[in-house]
This record gives C-alpha cells, sequence and structure tokens, in this order.
C-alpha cells in the first residue's frame, strides 16, 4: 500500500456519504470520527451562522491578554455540566490540551507509565512531565502493578492512556489500572474519542467504568462526537489554575474561532437534550458486530461504534478495497506511517447510517 502519504481529498455530501475529486458517484462513508454527524446538525450550523455575524471570526490574542471573550467562559461552563468535573479548561484542540497539561503538571510526579499504544500527542506530552518515561504493555493492568511495586514509598506515578483507542475501539481497563496504583497516583486520561459517546450520559470513559474522577485529569477534544473543534482539560479546580499559570501553550496560543465556540456550545446542549443519536449509535454499532461475528469475523471487542479490519496482505487488502468500491462504500484504508504491513481498514458506524447501508456493510465484509 505504499509510503506514506496525504488521502486524496473527499467532499461529504449529505451525513452519510463523499465524493472523490472527478467522480460524480456517490460513496458510503464509514470512516471519520463525526459519530453522531454533529459537524452538519441544523441547530449546530445556525449558532455558527449566527456567532460569525455577531462576533466576528477571531479573537486575535491570548486570553491572557484582550482575548478572553465570554464564549469561551460559557462553552467552560457547559463543558464542567456536560462531564460532571469541577473545571474545564479550553485550548485550541484535543492535541494542544494533552501537552498543555503536561506543561501544567511538569515537576509533580517522579515518572510517567504510559500505554505502549497511546496517541502521539500524549507520547509527546509526557516529554513535558519532567519525569522518567516507562511505557507498559497495551492494556496490561498487571504489568503496571508490577511496576508500581517496583517504586520507592515516595514516588509519585502518572499513569497516561487513551480512553477509547482509536486505531481498535477497545477502552482502557480504568477501574482495574485505579486499583494497581497507589492513592497518591494520578491518571492522565486522553477521552478524544470516548467523550460525548460512552456511558450513558456520553460523559466518556469514567462514566463508562464507574469510576470517579478523583485520581483522573480527562483530556477532550470537541472534534469528534460534537462534530465542531477545540479541545479542553477536565479536573479540580487547582488544575485550572495551574493550567493557567504554568501552560505555555496556553498562554501563548490564540483560541478556539468565536463562531466554532458558539457551535460547540450547540453541539452539546443538542446531544444533552436528545439522547436518541446515542440510541442509534448504540443500535446500529451493536447490529453491524453481531452479524460479523455470527459471519466469523472479528469485530473487536470494544463498546464503541470502531471496527478495525486488518487484512493478511497487500493483495488482501486491494481485494477488498476493490468489492467496497463495486458496492458503492468508500474504502477506509489507513496507515498513518505508511510502514508496510501496518496498515488497516477502520470502519466507524454513525448514529445516520440507514439499515440499507449497514445491511451493505455487512455484505461485504461477510464475503
Amino acid at each position: 500500500m505504499g509510503k506514506a502519504t496525504l488521502a486524496g481529498p473527499l467532499q461529504q455530501v449529505g451525513r452519510t456519504s463523499v465524493l472523490e475529486p472527478g467522480q460524480s458517484d456517490r460513496l458510503v462513508y464509514f470512516a471519520g470520527c463525526d459519530y453522531f454527524r454533529m459537524s452538519s446538525h441544523p441547530e449546530v450550523l445556525q449558532a455558527l451562522r449566527r456567532a460569525l455575524t455577531d462576533y466576528g471570526l477571531n479573537v486575535a490574542a491570548s486570553r491572557k491578554t484582550t482575548g478572553n471573550h465570554v464564549l469561551y467562559g460559557e462553552l467552560e461552563q457547559a463543558l464542567v455540566s456536560f462531564f460532571g468535573a469541577e473545571s474545564a479548561t479550553l485550548f485550541s484542540n484535543g492535541y494542544m490540551a494533552n501537552l498543555g497539561a503536561a506543561q501544567a503538571l511538569a515537576g509533580e510526579f517522579t515518572i510517567a507509565l504510559i500505554d505502549e499504544r497511546a496517541h502521539s500527542s500524549l507520547m509527546e506530552a509526557a516529554r513535558f512531565l519532567e519525569c522518567p518515561i516507562q511505557t507498559y504493555p497495551h492494556r496490561d493492568p498487571a504489568q503496571v502493578a508490577r511496576r508500581v511495586r517496583r517504586l520507592k514509598r515516595q514516588d509519585r506515578p502518572l499513569l497516561i492512556t487513551d480512553g477509547l483507542f482509536a486505531q481498535s475501539g477497545e477502552v482502557a481497563p480504568l477501574k482495574e489500572l485505579l486499583r494497581a496504583l497507589p492513592a497518591r497516583a494520578r491518571i492522565l486520561l486522553d477521552d478524544a474519542h470516548g467523550a460525548g459517546l460512552l456511558g450513558r450520559h456520553g460523559r466518556g470513559t469514567l462514566e463508562h467504568a464507574g469510576v470517579s474522577r478523583r485520581q483522573v485529569i480527562q483530556t477532550v477534544t470537541l472534534s469528534k462526537a460534537f462534530g465542531v473543534y477545540g479541545g479542553a482539560v477536565l479536573g479540580p479546580a487547582q488544575l485550572r489554575q495551574q493550567l493557567i499559570e504554568r501552560s505555555r501553550l496556553f498562554a501563548g496560543n490564540t483560541p478556539l474561532p468565536l463562531p466554532l465556540a458558539a457551535a460547540a456550545l450547540a453541539s452539546l446542549s443538542a446531544l444533552r437534550e436528545d439522547p436518541r443519536p446515542r440510541r442509534r449509535l448504540i443500535f446500529n454499532a451493536a447490529y453491524v458486530k453481531s452479524a460479523l461475528r455470527e459471519a466469523g469475523l472479528d469485530p473487536g471487542e470494544g463498546p464503541g461504534p470502531i471496527i478495525p479490519i486488518r487484512p493478511a496482505n497487500d493483495r488482501a487488502a486491494q481485494r477488498l478495497q476493490s468489492r467496497l468500491r463495486a458496492a458503492g462504500i468508500h474504502p477506509p484504508f489507513i496507515n498513518y506511517l505508511g510502514k508496510p504491513g501496518e496498515g488497516y481498514f477502520r470502519f466507524v458506524i454513525s448514529s445516520e447510517h440507514t439499515p440499507e447501508q449497514l445491511e451493505t456493510l455487512i455484505a461485504v465484509l461477510r464475503a
């Protein structure tokens, strides 16, 4: 499948289809992370247009100087309410939220334990912590416990992990990881894919696992389940103060454009007030996974809508690509770094896919 390149440009049409350059036939889109298609929700778009007219596009300054618009405070309070956190601090995107959190926590921990498959933003964030870094085997609390037993009594570990892993759809075993850690430890949880999606109210991996926030710092993005843009760090009020005082990214960064802040407010409100999209997504994902298991395929054990399919070789990948296109489905083949043998298909079910579209995908994968 070749070396790393940019993916071909796509034009999204409607809520579940795309057009490729120079083509007139739509392809069904089982990819991306706009799980509820909130990026095209009429209330979200209306809020964006209204804010563009009322406020313009950009504050063009840091929030620590003249760029602290009232919308940012409103959005942070909406995030506090949605997730049940003590405080929320906005960043321009989820990637930067992880880096900013690490800058605020620098010097507080004696060792960082990071899942070997953690997102690259977490790998980079760990470098800001000013302490030794160790990886641990993927989703393995027993190995975490062994490493903790080797620490000195005065050591204070920070465990770093994704909540919902985007590659596989697996979820971090938060409850077991917390049992393996001492009370003085903390977890930095990148919940980019779990936020808005997992848990009864969409509060993410914490709610899904049934654990408290006492030892967990949760970072989220607004560009996936919420369909907009931006990121935030959720945690105690003291952490917010540290972010404002210590994070160079927070101090020197221009915050997200005001129309996007207004759109995010509308998206949070819509998902909080209407549980039907989450119910549809749960049903759609469970239906497809069940059908694939009945056909002898492994759609993964994760609770979310991500279904990874790893072809045996390049020839098998090309064959599946051809079958998907013949069925009118865009082939979501992913190989971030372009390394041979590392590419795979990542199918993502949304709340808006129709029963006919789901049946077509099932039929192609069964074949």
